[in-house]
């Protein structure tokens, strides 16, 4: 299998173009990479984004009633997972806050329990 020819490098590339007489047009931070098949890269923004699959943090949201109760719940909701430990809490009554921080280790053994949050270790409870 022959070897294929290397690329010259940008400056080579305009320098060439120059003495030849064709404009550069290409910016000059701008970085070719090679082309990737697409149904690769869908299936990773698939993935990166949750299209289409349950994530922990929707699976919490669907049991968050059950969890807090129905008052709580209406003043409180989470928001995400941080860094893959941290539920993050959005809470909009200082009285809730204070309801849910008092039994936030009882709600995170029911969160742990759900499917695919086993990793959770930690509420924050945020004003919101």
């Amino acid at each position: 299998m022959p070897d294929e020819p290397k690329e010259f490098s940008k400056a080579a590339q305009e320098l060439i173009g120059d003495l030849r007489g064709i404009p550069f047009d290409e910016p000059r931070n701008m970085r070719r990479r090679p082309t990737k098949p697409m149904a690769p890269l869908i299936e990773e923004l698939l993935v990166k984004y949750q299209v289409g699959r349950h994530s922990p943090e929707q699976t919490i949201r669907d049991h968050w009633v059950e969890m807090v109760g129905a008052a709580n719940a209406a003043y409180s909701h989470p928001v995400r997972i941080d860094r893959g430990r941290s539920l993050f809490v959005l809470v909009s009554h200082s009285v809730v806050r204070n309801e849910l921080f008092m039994h936030r280790a009882a709600i995170l053994e029911k969160i742990q329990k759900l499917p695919g949050c086993d990793h959770v270790r930690e509420i924050n409870l945020r004003a919101g």
